[in-house]
Formats: C-alpha cells, structure tokens, sequence
C-alpha cells in the first residue's frame, strides 16, 4: 500500500471511472486541489468490491479524502445488489397524513440504515435529505421530496437526520433555496423560478432555515436562476450564498457546489471559470463530474481560493466512527429490527419512476 500523502483535503470533488483506481486516478486524487470523491453506480460491482475501493482512496491522503454518493432512495439509491432497498421519501410524506409520529419514526430509521450501510461500505456522506417542496411542477424532483408543506418537509428531514447520526453520517440539503417550482431539469437547461424572496421566505427556505438550526451539516445549491433576487444561478450568487444563506439562514456547514459539468452551470463560462464563479460566491467544495478531462483543465489552471474555514468544515463531513465489518453490522440486532422496518415499507407501483436523474444531483 502506498504511503498516505498528508496533505489538507482541497475544494474541489472528483470521480473515478470503475470499480478500481487507475495509475491516473491515483495520481489525481494526490493533486493539493481535489478534498472528496464522489461515487456512481458505475464504481459498484458489489459490497466487497466497495469497501476495497473506499479503501484504497482513504489510505492516498491523510487526512482522507471525503467519500461522497448520491443515495437518497427511490430512483436515487447508487449501490443496490446487498443493499437494503429505500423508499422515496414521498412514502414517508405520505404516512404523515395518517400519523406524524410514525412518519417521523419511520425517517429516523430509514435514516439510520441508509448511513449505517454506507458507513461499512467505507463512504462518508450521502447527499440526502432533499429539502425542495413539491409543487407537482418539477419532474425531476417529484417523489423525491417529502412533501408540498414546508413543516413536514422540515420535521421529516429533520427525524432523517437524526437517523444518519446515529449511523454515523452527516447531512447535505439540497437544492437551496428549492428546485421544486421550476419544470427543467438543470443537467439540461438553466432553470429559471420567477418568484420574489418574499414568497421563497415563506415555503422553500423554510426547510433550509429549520434544518440549520438543527445541526445540518452541508447545502448543496441549486442551478437555478431566480431573477428577482439575482441574475446568477444560486450556486454561483453571492447574494444566496453569503447574505441568505450564511447571514439570515445562519448555517455554518459546508456548502457543496452542484456538479459544475451540468447545463445549468454553463452560464458561468468554461470549467475553470465556473469553479472561480463558484468558490468566489462561498461554495468550500465544488464537484466535476463525469469529465475527467475537465476536472484535469481545473485542476492545473485554477488557484488555490483563500478559504480559512474549509478544513475545519470539510472534517465534520468525514464519516464518524470507524469502518464497521459488514458482516458484523447485518447481523446486529439493531440493525436486523431497523432493516425489517425499512423493509416493511411498501413502495407503491411508481415509486421508482421518473425521468433519469443525473448522477450528481
């Protein structure tokens, strides 16, 4: 095993192409400039295969670079085969209506097992909960949101967050301010969400303002343009970013660019102008995905950003506790019970539908 490079994690996350690393993966994710890795279903062959390759990427850095997935449930679960299977999180929306309490029971468990299967997989983070309302405008977003009501949006992503710690992860709510109004896909097009901040106030920040004073570890920002309130994409603006976001919303965590390789981050310009848009907005990490070519044209023209907090941030992202053995976790009561719960969850016929969601978003 190659010595750990001990470096600071960098700002910026990268892929991998398949189920190992490469020699020019390895060398890549040694770069001072790349802190995480994010992983698709692409790097999945099985629950062996994921914690060798989980593995391999923390012993190349020191401290480790942050391993990241997109795993909320639904149509949005990367690694399946040995997988406990989640629900959309519209299931628990739904059983709201005929008890919150169970509703929020059920969150906390479906949270649990979803971190503590990731965990022993080796993967810090899953960008969950989606804290974006669900105004049936939105394909993209649909059964992925909890609710339309912003309070059960936020107590519900608040019971999953509790989940997740206990698994031993943390949270990243997305797509600040709301991508549920708008009707594009932003992996496609540039979105545009007419409405003032006066009427965002009062539905979609409200998860985003509840969740960080309940601890919210990470945002990932729309790339969505609300034009009322700035020219720019949300991920790109200073104003969300910095005066919304950090000022008035007061969240402290990590803010997480959405994967600037998407259409709707293509007003910003190139690549490398799109990481500077981005960073100087207040993104700590951004994400380039599924270009390995562009992540290499970022990595040797940007310039270190100046962001004094940014180790100290990225740390709380990293999984806690240690790899548990696989084996030993499904075989412990505790995880048998929530595993059986989960389980028990009946999906209706089109919980998995949709159209095809991107892979970082």
């Amino acid at each position: 095993m190659t010595t750990p490079l001990h470096l600071p994690r960098g700002p910026l996350m990268v892929d991998v192409d398949g189920f190992t690393l490469t020699d020019a993966e390895r060398e890549r994710l040694r770069h001072p400039l790349v802190g995480g890795v994010i992983l698709f279903r692409r790097n999945f062959q099985d629950i062996e295969q994921l914690r060798a390759l989980t593995a391999e990427i923390h012993a190349l850095r020191s401290p480790a670079l942050l391993i990241a997935a997109d795993h909320e449930g639904g149509r949005v679960q990367r690694f399946l085969y040995g997988f406990t299977r989640l629900p959309p999180m519209r299931v628990l929306g739904d059983i709201w209506a005929e008890s919150p309490d169970q509703a929020k029971s059920l969150a906390e468990t479906v949270g649990y097992v979803l971190a503590a299967e990731l965990r022993a997989c080796g993967v810090d983070l899953s960008f969950t909960p989606v804290l974006d309302l669900d105004w049936e405008r939105c394909a993209v977003i649909g059964n992925r949101s909890f609710h339309r009501d912003p309070y059960i949006v936020s107590e519900l992503a608040q019971s999953l967050q509790k989940g997740l710690a206990r698994g031993g992860m943390g949270t990243c709510g997305k797509h600040f301010p709301g991508h549920g109004w708008v009707e594009g896909d932003s992996h496609h097009v540039i979105p545009v969400d007419p409405r003032t901040l006066d009427q965002l106030r009062v539905d979609d920040l409200v998860p985003f303002g509840k969740l960080a004073e309940a601890g919210l570890s990470s945002v990932m920002p729309a790339h969505v343009v609300y034009p009322e309130v700035d020219g720019q994409p949300a991920g790109f603006s200073h104003r969300w970013l910095q005066e919304i976001l950090r000022g008035e919303l007061k969240f402290d965590g990590v803010i997480f660019s959405d994967d600037l390789c998407m259409e709707g981050a293509a007003g910003a310009g190139g690549i490398t102008e799109r990481a500077e848009a981005a960073f100087a907005a207040g993104c700590d990490m951004a994400l380039v995905c599924n270009r390995p070519d562009l992540a290499d044209q970022v990595l040797a023209e940007l310039k270190k950003p100046k962001q004094p907090k940014l180790a100290e941030r990225l740390a709380r992202m990293a999984g806690q506790g240690e790899v548990v053995d696989w084996q030993k976790l499904v075989a412990s009561d505790e995880f048998k019970e929530a595993q059986a719960v989960v389980h028990s969850l009946a999906m209706p016929p089109d919980a998995l539908k949709g159209p095809a969601v991107g892979e970082a978003h």
